[in-house]
């Protein structure tokens, strides 16, 4: 078989020179013949007939030289032409150019791209289409560049200063995407899952208790037989912090608490009755009704008790402040008040030793009263003003009981007290009772002596105030008061 090849190979080859010599010899026999039987380059208009009718070229009535082979997926045969050869010559002269056309075909016109084979078994040419595998891998390639095309980016549109711009904003990009998953990091470290939160919440919800649970607790911790002496101390430290609210001292009278409280003022144990008082005095402030309920009680009789008797410090200093408490804004606290001599009992104690801390606390207690029933009356024309509440005040004798008892002495004597505190509060209860107590102080000469003392010692302090910018300062304002009151004296 692969003798057979070779011969037709050599075959081939000999039919191609015999060709070329034959197109040369003919060539050259044309060339001597007139030149209207010359080839010449035909012009466009040449061709067309005088009736508009386009003629027909060499090239167009040769069938042989249009003759398609059309591929399939199948391997189809090339056809050959009848002879070893088929040819056709022309000579044209273009210029000085002479140009020489020359076609042969060997077989159909096949197209390119396809896949071609030589059948040894019956020595033909086949092709066929490409496999369908590498068809989808070209339109992939192709697809592909088509994708690459359409980002290519001309770097001749773009000068070299945007390039760099871009460039520093794609880094800058990065830079803040980095940090946005640094904080987002941060933040999953110190935050908790919403649902972990959730699932929290709702544990704590299940055993949250109200206010009113808590009291009920430590009210029955605090009345059982079976709990301590400290026992109870604590449930009276927790009682205090709940019963300042209003409505929890209303619920805290309701459940027995307070009458508790009263009871407990009599207990042998002074740190009893210290904390029993501090309770009392938290669920009185500001509240009517428990005000009312505790003097029908008998708290007042007890708290007064416990200022006269030999009491500590801490004990005396808890019971005055119930009884400061229960006074504030109770007109008929005050004028019971009044009746068991409370204003004697706590002029008593300025004849203690060791009670010190409770003078300005008394003093404060004194001007407070007085100061409450004066507003008042000053604002008895006022149509907000309760018509009873103004008859009960009127009932308070107050200021007389102060200056017979000899409160005035008492007070001013309290400025020789050297905290600027103490002070202001003591120039402020003279100023309110300087109406009422005006002869006694214009023949008090120690007090004349004080205040001289004390306008220099604030002159001082006011004009060191004034050269470090304090205009109005709190040393001036002291220095205004006692002023006011040497000027009244005069």
């Amino acid at each position: 078989m692969s003798h057979c090849i070779g011969l037709l190979s050599i075959a081939a080859k000999f039919s191609l020179l015999v060709f070329l010599l034959s197109a040369v010899f003919l060539c050259s026999s044309l060339s001597d013949r007139n030149p209207e039987f010359a080839l010449t380059k035909t012009e466009e208009s040449d061709l067309k007939e005088e009736n508009g009718k386009e003629s027909v070229t060499e090239d167009d009535a040769d069938a042989e030289d249009l003759e398609v082979f059309y591929p399939t997926n199948w391997w189809q045969t090339v056809h050959p032409v009848p002879g070893p050869f088929h040819q056709a010559g022309r000579k044209c002269l273009d210029g000085d150019k002479l140009l020489f056309k020359s076609i042969f075909i060997l077989g159909q016109a096949i197209p390119a791209g396809l896949h071609v084979r030589l059948n040894l078994q019956t020595g033909e040419k086949e092709a066929k289409l490409p496999d369908s595998t590498n068809e989808k891998s070209d339109m992939k390639d192709q697809k592909k560049r088509k994708r690459l095309d359409k980002v290519d980016i001309d770097s001749n549109s773009f000068t070299s200063q945007e390039l760099k711009e871009a460039l520093a904003k794609l880094k800058e990009n990065e830079k803040t995407k980095s940090t946005m998953e640094a904080n987002l990091e941060d933040v999953r470290k110190r935050f908790r899952p919403i649902e972990e939160l959730k699932a929290e919440f709702e544990r704590l919800n299940m055993r949250i208790e109200t206010d009113y649970e808590i009291m009920v607790k430590l009210i029955n911790k605090f009345n059982s037989s079976d709990s301590m002496l400290d026992e109870k101390i604590a449930a009276l430290y927790d009682l205090e912090y709940y019963v300042h609210q209003v409505d929890n001292a209303k619920d805290f009278l309701s459940l027995g608490g307070l009458q508790l409280m009263i009871n407990a003022l009599n207990s042998t144990e002074a740190v009893m009755k210290e904390h029993a008082a501090f309770v009392l005095g938290a669920a009185l402030s500001s509240n009517p009704k428990v005000q009312i309920e505790a003097i029908e009680g008998g708290a007042l009789q007890k708290l007064l008790v416990i200022l006269a008797t030999e009491q500590p410090l801490a004990v005396k200093k808890k019971a005055l402040f119930a009884l400061s408490s229960m006074l504030r804004h109770f007109p008929y606290a005050q004028q019971q008040f009044l009746k068991l001599g409370g204003l004697q009992v706590l002029r008593n104690l300025f004849k203690e030793k060791g009670m010190e801390a409770l003078y300005v606390r008394v003093v404060t207690l004194l001007y407070d009263l007085i100061m409450e029933k004066m507003l008042l009356e000053g604002a008895q024309n006022n149509e907000d003003q309760m018509e009873e509440k103004v008859q009960q005040y009127s009932q308070v004798k107050l200021v007389p009981a102060v200056v017979e008892q000899g409160w005035c002495a008492i007070v001013s004597n309290l400025l020789a007290l050297p905290e600027h505190d103490t002070r202001e509060k003591v120039l402020k209860t003279v100023s309110v009772l300087m109406a009422f107590c005006k002869d006694r102080y214009r023949g008090d000469q120690h007090l004349n002596i004080t205040l001289s003392m004390l306008r220099s010692e604030y002159e001082e302090l006011a004009a060191e105030e004034q050269r470090e910018g304090d205009k109005d300062g709190y040393f001036k304002e002291l220095l205004g008061s006692i002023n006011t009151i040497i000027q009244e004296l005069r």
